[in-house]
């Protein structure tokens, strides 16, 4: 998927992240930029949950959202 498609989904599941993990700022979405491994650190970091609990909670949010599908940083 080339990096112009990743940006304009982000921009809209931008509102649903912050819906899901309202602990997460303006900058925190500006740096996650679609990108899988950042949401869960960022996640970790403010919600203070343990890698494995942070990847469930997105695994969930991506199954419950088909659109919310994020980059792995290996494919971008």
């Amino acid at each position: 998927m080339n990096q112009d498609r990743i940006e304009g989904r982000w921009k809209q599941l931008k509102g649903k992240v912050k819906e899901q993990w309202g602990k997460l700022t303006d900058d925190d979405l500006d740096v996650i930029a679609g990108r899988r491994d950042q949401l869960l650190g960022r996640i970790q970091q403010r919600h203070g949950l343990a890698k494995d609990e942070a990847d469930r909670q997105v695994r969930e949010f991506e199954r419950t959202h088909p659109d919310a599908r994020l980059e792995d940083k290996e494919r971008l």
